[in-house]
């Protein structure tokens, strides 16, 4: 029996039973692992990070979703489940901010913590516009193209970090930060960015407060923008509001 006798300190109280032991050391050994054992379990002890906005308990069965994707038998398993082709392929950059993004869909990587996406930027207009992941930190390399890349710091000092990336350039765009990337160049650049979450989220910020569903009360932005509600009005009536593949 081990116990800590000092009241501030957790008792830990282990009780073995050794018939067959005869050694003494070997005894201590034997409950040192013990300890060791408990002591690693309780560090161990965590919930997985969500993959959605919120899961709200229920105990209806009939309605319920995962954190994640139901998972295959690993025997039926075949090497497609952990493939993606089509990152070759140029994305169709023919909308308002002149940037699309391509996800890598591989179902192999449910649970694994990390996804892949291709970024498709217009000449000179292409814009990845302000937004935040809500999971994950983002790595980019640029391939093609010149881009100016940057991120916004948390309050109170809202620090901007920017830089001008080339192709082979990586930068890092640390999670839940507002960030963005923009060709500055003549011709059409790409990007390839990988996420730690399978399921980052993406929040685009103009697309949030003036996309939003319903809309924001105009009294509101006005204020927190400083802006004239008749302005708001028109921002709010202008914004498209499928950002499903913003990231």
């Amino acid at each position: 029996m081990l116990r800590q006798s000092r009241p501030y300190k957790i008792q830990l109280i282990v009780i073995v039973k050794l018939s067959s032991w005869a050694d003494s050391t070997c005894c201590f050994l034997f409950k040192s692992f013990v300890l060791l054992g408990l002591a690693s379990k309780l560090a161990s002890a965590s919930d997985p990070s969500p993959l959605q906005d919120f899961c709200i308990a229920v105990n209806d069965a009939k309605n319920v979703f995962i954190n994640g994707k139901l998972c295959k038998d690993p025997k039926l398993a075949t090497p497609e489940d952990f493939l993606f082709s089509g990152l070759n392929i140029p994305g169709n950059t023919s909308n308002q901010v002149g940037s699309m993004v391509t996800p890598a869909i591989v179902s192999g990587l449910n649970t694994f913590g990390i996804s892949l996406v291709r970024i498709d930027f217009a000449p000179y207009v292409g814009l990845n516009p302000l937004h935040t992941h809500p999971r994950a930190t983002e790595i980019l390399v640029v391939v093609q193209g010149t881009l100016y890349v940057g991120f916004v710091t948390s309050n109170p000092y809202n620090r901007l970090f920017t830089k001008v990336l080339y192709p082979g350039d990586v930068f890092v765009f640390p999670l839940g930060l507002i960030h963005f990337q923009f060709n500055i160049g003549h011709t059409n650049a790409v990007a390839f960015a990988a996420l730690s979450s399978q399921n980052p989220g993406v929040v685009t910020i103009a697309n949030a407060v003036f996309g939003s569903d319903a809309d924001i009360n105009p009294d509101v932005l006005a204020k927190a923008f400083q802006l004239d509600k008749n302005i708001v009005n028109q921002l709010q009536s202008r914004f498209w509001s499928d950002n499903d593949n913003r990231n």
